[in-house]
């Protein structure tokens, strides 16, 4: 097999993997990682309330120390097609870039992992375990993926000891940083009821915007906390408000509003609805509140794992990363629960964007990294 990761990963960008839609994306690397010699388990899975979602699991070798690298071959859509500047799914390369949706989230890492376990397994394998965990739903519910897939893992003996997520890791260049964590994320949609009448009598009417300006007003300026060792302050958003009134003469009956807040390590979920709905009550009870609970923060305490994959970084990019936990949510939060994960992948600045792309060299020093990762792991 002399496929390169940038071969790899141009096949695997050919596939329009939009969520949940597979469109062969994992047909392809399968059979990559079987004639490799993995043992391919194919776990598909749906319920839940979700839809049904094509995933995998592959694993080489059964004894000593089992390195998982966790991954997902599902895109989001690419928006308006006649904006990018090549087809999102030709996978072309242009002035050094390869241009395509998931070009850097994520089938560029799962190609440079790929590429990586080959050159390893073919220098001289020699112990331990090497596993890949491949979803197809990261990029929308995330119910029927790698949750469902680590249930099965644990249920076959397939928990690793270590992990690492593939998700595009660096702001801006190589090297820069590793996740070790992500903070938690929360939705909360607020409904205001008031009475419907005209603007000129406001006697006769009951405005619920003005309850709820107060309510969103107190809980931006409520300080949550300052953080702490590797997490910025809990930080909450007002993402919509909204009345459906299109009358300038009209109080409206109802308000509703959404917000979201990204939250520390110093905050469960319970813990902070139940701070929510205490700041909300010091106004007034007169709201109706639902939660949606996207993500709990987690933390991967920085120790063996954590610094060796900070070394193998260093190594290939002179530059030794930091380690955060800012970003959006990501299934490193699923494996959390079972063994201690990292996130490291190539530079995040063009995802979900027209032209998403990476640099060929970036991808050829990520698949540099993980390799040297391999290599520090099974010593």
């Amino acid at each position: 097999m002399t496929q390169s990761a940038l071969d790899i990963a141009q096949q695997l960008i050919k596939f329009p993997s939009v969520t949940p839609d597979d469109a062969g994306a994992q047909g392809y690397l399968k059979s990559f990682l079987k004639e490799l010699g993995f043992e391919i388990y194919d776990l598909p899975f749906e319920g839940r309330g979700s839809y049904r979602v094509e995933n995998f699991f592959a694993r080489y070798g059964k004894d000593g120390a089992h390195l998982c690298f966790a991954g997902h071959t599902d895109v989001v859509p690419p928006g308006d097609e006649k904006a990018w500047s090549v087809p999102p799914f030709e996978g072309a390369v242009r002035d050094g870039r390869l241009i395509g949706r998931g070009a850097s989230d994520m089938k560029g890492q799962v190609a440079a992992f790929a590429a990586a376990a080959r050159d390893y397994l073919q220098s001289g394998y020699k112990k331990g375990s090497i596993s890949l965990l491949i979803t197809g739903d990261e990029e929308k519910d995330s119910i029927n993926g790698t949750a469902r897939v680590l249930e099965w893992m644990k249920e076959h003996n397939h928990i690793p000891d270590v992990c690492i997520v593939g998700e595009p890791s660096n702001p801006d260049y190589m090297g820069q940083e590793i996740k070790i964590g992500r903070r938690g994320s929360l939705t909360g949609y607020l409904t205001v009821k008031g009475r419907q009448g005209h603007v000129a009598y406001p006697d006769r009417a009951d405005n619920p915007l003005t309850r709820l300006v107060k309510y969103l007003d107190t809980l931006k300026e409520t300080i949550f906390d300052k953080g702490s060792a590797f997490f910025p302050p809990t930080n909450l958003e007002i993402t919509t408000i909204d009345t459906g009134n299109s009358a300038s003469n009209v109080i409206p009956a109802e308000a509703k509003a959404v917000f979201n807040l990204r939250f520390s390590d110093r905050w469960t979920v319970e813990a902070l609805e139940t701070k929510i709905r205490f700041i909300l009550d010091g106004i007034s009870p007169a709201y109706e509140l639902r939660f949606n609970r996207g993500a709990h923060s987690f933390i991967t305490q920085p120790g063996e794992w954590t610094g060796l994959v900070a070394d193998a970084v260093a190594a290939h990019t002179g530059v030794r990363p930091a380690m955060t936990t800012s970003g959006g949510t990501s299934d490193a939060r699923f494996v959390a629960s079972y063994c201690p994960v990292v996130e490291f992948g190539m530079v995040n600045k063009s995802i979900h964007q027209v032209d998403e792309y990476c640099k060929v060299a970036d991808l050829e020093q990520c698949t540099a990294i993980y390799h040297e990762i391999l290599k520090r792991y099974f010593v």
